[in-house]
């Protein structure tokens, strides 16, 4: 297994989240099968882009949430495009050094 030492901080971060962020989208699943009370779509983003968007790419088809509501999807994947976005200029920069 990983010693700690061997994890960066940040993929910690974006592993735990991404776990709970799958974890929410699975429990407001539920909750719409069930009439409950819902998870708010601000908060499934807001996991999302602090983030937890790897976990919400995985649990949207792996639950068939979330997967056919324009307005979600739009602002999702524009979140996935700005965070690959900041990812890939944080490499080019650390990159050219």
């Amino acid at each position: 297994m990983f010693a700690r030492q061997d994890l960066p901080l940040e993929y910690a971060w974006v592993a735990a989240l991404s776990l709970v962020t799958a974890l929410v989208f699975g429990l407001d699943k539920l909750l719409a099968r069930r009439r409950g009370a819902r998870v708010s779509e601000r908060a499934l983003l807001g996991l999302s882009l602090l983030g937890g968007s790897p976990g919400a790419l995985v649990a949207m088809p792996l639950f068939r949430h979330k997967t056919v509501k324009g307005t979600f999807r739009r602002a999702f994947f524009g979140i996935l495009a700005l965070q690959l976005a900041l990812a890939l200029g944080a490499w080019w920069l650390l990159r050219e050094g």
